[in-house]
């Protein structure tokens, strides 16, 4: 099933997954010691859908995230130590500690930003998808959102504007079963949230967003039509948060069941062992494992001795209104 992808894109799939599970245990264990601001919602157990949509990304490709946004950019090359000073609030951050968890970006890397508004993204990226056609660049632009935002009417505008303007963007509906704390089956009557693309003729596909290796074959293709003019794409990544919708909820409305069973759909754990199965040594996945390891360990270190913002650069970087002088 995996014969087109080759070993060393494959191994590198386990690298960034392993990236991204590391960085959400520290930053919740960092959070839960008050030693990190605001709110923090963690990726654990969905870090196959960013790793398989943003290995077939350029830089010069775009995406917007959502509040659960930290994967996001692992997967388009964001740096630990950069990262975690933004979440600490610190200076030497990605946005100088002033966007942190929910709003962190890093254009540089074609990383719109995180965004704390539900569905946001899904109009942005059809501004960026624009300006490539404009331009008449291959480039495209991936929009992540979740099943909640699937009821937005912003979503529907958006993928009708894709749709009609034939821009080369992909959706990618992340569905962990819950808007918030509110199951799928008690916010829609449909089970797949792919079947709306056949209301704006947008091909659509459902994918086991736990199966890297599917997420990506399924992008790829999505990415390869868009870059040659065929238009969007609504991919439905079904997959499974492990964590509460923030850090400081106890999913108590989740069955006990559910919960006690969740980490069968390990993404990393299900890579892990295709990639023992195709004679990838373990003594090279667990060298994997120490360098970010070391990695996450240096990060920390950086953004606990940066320094805060200064206080002269409080109203710096703020787009205020501008008055029209008489």
């Amino acid at each position: 099933m995996y014969e087109e992808i080759p070993d060393d894109i494959a191994v590198n799939f386990y690298g960034t997954m392993v990236r991204i599970r590391e960085f959400e245990l520290a930053v919740a264990d960092l959070f839960a010691r008050g030693m990190i601001p605001g709110f923090m919602h963690t990726y654990v157990g969905e870090e196959a859908v960013a790793t398989g949509v943003c290995a077939n990304l350029r830089i010069e490709d775009k995406i917007t995230s959502t509040h659960r946004g930290h994967g996001h950019l692992i997967a388009k090359g964001g740096q630990f130590d950069l990262m975690m000073a933004e979440l600490f609030s610190k200076g030497t951050g990605y946005n100088k500690g002033k966007g942190g968890s929910m709003h962190i970006a890093e254009p540089d890397l074609g990383h719109l930003g995180a965004n704390a508004i539900v569905g946001a993204g899904l109009a942005l990226i059809n501004g960026a998808s624009l300006t490539a056609q404009y331009l008449g660049t291959d480039h495209v632009g991936v929009c992540f959102f979740g099943d909640g935002a699937s009821n937005e009417g912003i979503f529907h505008e958006s993928l009708n504007l894709a749709s009609v303007w034939n821009l080369p963007t992909i959706f990618v509906c992340e569905n962990n079963g819950y808007g918030e704390s509110t199951p799928q089956r008690q916010h829609q009557k449909i089970t797949d949230i792919a079947v709306r693309g056949a209301a704006y003729d947008i091909p659509a596909e459902i994918i086991d967003g736990d199966d890297v290796g599917a997420v990506y074959l399924a992008t790829k293709a999505a990415v390869e039509r868009a870059r040659k003019g065929g238009g969007p794409t609504l991919l439905e990544c079904k997959t499974h948060r492990w964590r509460g919708h923030h850090e400081a909820d106890v999913q108590d409305y989740r069955p006990s069941e559910e919960l006690k069973n969740i980490e069968h759909f390990d993404p990393i754990i299900r890579w892990r062992g295709v990639l023992l199965e195709r004679g990838v040594s373990k003594e090279t996945l667990e060298a994997i494992d120490a360098r970010v390891t070391l990695e996450l360990d240096e990060a920390i270190k950086f953004a606990k001795s940066s320094p805060e913002p200064d206080l002269s650069e409080a109203l710096t970087d703020i787009i205020t209104p501008q008055t029209e002088e008489n």
